[in-house]
């Protein structure tokens, strides 16, 4: 996020996240409203990932979406087995600093495992 005021609603949202989790009082609507923000600054991958986000969210009362992998020795990819509060802090986190390469790379493949699991 680039504004001030996008930081600010992100760090609130992460905030309310930590305190509550997934359950989080009006997680859906702070999230549609970031993805407003969002629009603003015109970054196109984040305004997606955040409408991804809710929306499965609302589907499925969880965040259990599979985008984090580690790598062994041969180059073969794991998932890692992460909880639904851990694994949106950590998206959500990265949006912080959604301009950084690795970042945004990471953010793409939230993006890839969303889409592949709401259509």
């Amino acid at each position: 996020m680039k504004t001030i005021s996008a930081n600010e609603k992100l760090d609130a949202i992460i905030a309310s996240v930590e305190k509550s989790g997934i359950k989080a009082a009006k997680l859906i609507e702070n999230l549609k409203d970031l993805r407003e923000l969002a629009l603003k600054e015109q970054d196109p991958l984040v305004v997606k990932v955040l409408r991804l986000t809710y929306e499965f969210i609302e589907e499925n009362k969880v965040f259990d979406v599979q985008a984090q992998y580690e790598e062994d020795e041969e180059g073969n990819e794991y998932p890692i087995e992460i909880e639904d509060k851990d694994n949106l802090l950590y998206l959500l986190n990265l949006l912080k600093n959604a301009e950084h390469k690795i970042n945004r790379e990471e953010i793409k493949d939230y993006r890839t495992s969303l889409k592949l699991e709401l259509y």
